[in-house]
């Protein structure tokens, strides 16, 4: 599998323009690295603690996952749910949509 199938299409465009030699520095450089820093810390801020029961196969799923990833089950379990309320997943294997099943 090579580098360009493994990007996203926004990673795309990145290389394309670093390729092309169009990408240009912003002017504050440090300021703006500060602004995304506090923009990450505050999206990742862990504030709030649920409580879920899920079956046991599922879980030793997920712990599988995670371990093949190098992060703890828990990190995985809430970047899952993130990226679920973001709409960055889509359901591929439900018959209907999900506004459907509730």
């Amino acid at each position: 599998m090579n580098l360009m199938s493994r990007l996203d299409s926004e990673e795309k465009e990145i290389l394309r323009a670093f390729e092309k030699g169009t990408l240009k520095r912003v002017k504050d450089v440090d300021k703006e690295i500060e602004r995304h820093r506090a923009t990450a810390a505050a999206t990742f801020k862990k504030d709030s603690r649920i409580n879920i029961r899920i079956s046991s196969k599922d879980l030793r799923a997920l712990q599988k996952r995670a371990l093949a990833a190098g992060i703890p089950y828990q990190t995985l379990v809430s970047s899952v749910l993130h990226k679920f309320v973001e709409g960055q997943l889509v359901e591929h294997t439900a018959s209907k949509p999900l506004k459907e099943m509730r």
